[in-house]
């Protein structure tokens, strides 16, 4: 009988529920719960099953640069990285109100992994999640409105509850840059948030957008609901290879 119930569950697509009973009969643990004990165990354990393969999913469809996690910060006084503050957008309020997160600093100071953290957070807790570079994703809709395609890709970046547009300002936007831009800012306002990460400073922003009116338009949109993470001190990269070397000097 044993055998017959884990092949409907199967069949049904139960794969929480024919782990927890198959590991319940093999531990003889099945005796030890009551019948209603044994159903909360098993649609506990299957709920389970659909919130990890659900998180996972959320995760790959996002693809990050890193993996990262809130937990995984470093929380040194000479960041300028307020831990009581990235704690207050663990919990998401933030998407869940349309607004937007600024996060900027010098290279290698660890903005990329910071809003990388926050972006797997939400995926944590069941939002979708979309990571780009912003050279990258320009790039990408450039070709996009060549090969037909532009439409449904602006669709997508629509559908997120969070976008991370990382490494804004590189290089000044030109013409077509500067609608993209302006159409994903415009198609997200009051309807999304986002996460943008750049080594300027916001006030250097409208250089970088290039024509006054549609930077006016833009900042307006991206700056009016938005909380701002300035991070300070010296290039964690260089940190890091200073340690590397250290190292391969002690060791050798």
């Amino acid at each position: 009988m044993n055998e017959e119930t884990i092949k409907q569950m199967k069949g049904m697509k139960l794969s929480g529920m024919v782990r927890a009973f198959t590991t319940s009969l093999e531990n003889e643990q099945q005796n030890k719960y009551t019948p209603d004990e044994m159903v909360a165990f098993l649609i506990q354990s299957e709920w389970d099953e659909r919130q990890s393969r659900t998180i996972l999913r959320l995760i790959t469809n996002a693809r990050f640069r890193y993996n990262a996690s809130i937990e995984s910060l470093h929380y040194d006084s000479n960041r300028n990285l307020d831990k009581n503050q990235i704690l207050r957008y663990a919990d998401c309020s933030y998407i869940r109100a349309n607004e937007n997160i600024l996060i900027t600093g010098s290279t290698g100071i660890g903005k990329s992994y910071i809003a990388t953290a926050l972006g797997y957070q939400a995926c944590m807790l069941g939002y979708k999640v979309m990571y780009a570079n912003m050279n990258k994703l320009f790039s990408r809709l450039k070709m996009a409105k060549a090969n037909g395609l532009y439409v449904k890709e602006m669709a997508k970046i629509e559908r997120q509850d969070l976008i991370i547009l990382d490494d804004f300002g590189l290089q000044p936007l030109d013409t077509i840059n500067r609608n993209i831009l302006m159409e994903i800012i415009e198609d997200r306002h009051g309807k999304g948030a986002s996460i943008i990460t750049s080594q300027l400073p916001v006030n250097k922003w409208y250089e970088v957008i290039g024509e006054q009116t549609i930077a006016d338009a833009i900042l307006d949109r991206i700056v009016h609901s938005s909380h701002r993470i300035e991070i300070k001190g010296e290039s964690l990269r260089k940190k890091l290879t200073g340690v590397q070397i250290n190292n391969e000097i002690i060791n050798n």
